[in-house]
């Protein structure tokens, strides 16, 4: 009995020393494991902060691209609508009205004013109403200009701006460039 008894607690001491010798492995597997995965961890944490950055930046470059586009959708309109109204000194007017005009929630152009929230069209009407001094002048000339005077009209006939391309032969590129002067002067005198 004493050698089962023997036998027994060698054989549980035999184990216990298996366990402590496995435990023992297993935890220094574990510490050669673990700064691995620690620096694993912090190399993801880095690429996912630049990426967020990143993201952060494009976000922060898309807004500020939509609001030039929106400004200068806004320029566009205001100026087209002042040569459409008639208007000679386009980008004197402009000045004059810029910052009075707003994009709405729902895209429309607006004019906030004495009498609230007015439409682009409506509101410009009304300035150039009030502000005659923008439009041509009804009559050309004063005292002292001679009647008649008038710029020659070119022999060539008018030229269409579908036809004006690179490649042109130099002949039709001095007709166009005498086009320009023909119809510059005639705007300029108030014809």
């Amino acid at each position: 009995m004493q050698e089962e008894k023997s036998e027994t607690a060698g054989a549980d001491e035999k184990r216990t020393i298996i366990r402590e010798v496995i435990e023992e492995f297993v935890r220094r597997e574990q510490a050669k494991v673990e700064p691995a995965y620690k620096v694993e961890l912090l190399e993801e944490r880095k690429r996912r902060e630049q990426l967020e950055h990143k993201l952060d930046e494009l976000v922060d470059e898309n807004r500020r691209q939509r609001e030039l586009r929106e400004e200068a959708e806004r320029n566009s309109a205001i100026r087209a609508e002042l040569q459409r109204l008639g208007v000679a000194k386009v980008d004197l007017a402009f000045r004059a009205v810029k910052d009075d005009v707003c994009r709405l929630e729902d895209g429309r152009l607006v004019a906030r004013g004495e009498q609230g929230e007015v439409g682009l069209r409506e509101h410009l009407a009304q300035f150039v109403s009030e502000n005659p001094e923008f439009l041509p002048a009804r009559i050309a000339g004063g005292s002292g200009t001679s009647a008649g005077h008038r710029a020659p009209a070119v022999s060539g006939g008018t030229v269409e701006l579908d036809k004006i391309r690179p490649g042109m032969s130099a002949e039709e590129v001095e007709r166009v460039r005498e086009e320009i002067v023909r119809v510059t002067s005639q705007v300029l005198k108030g014809h």
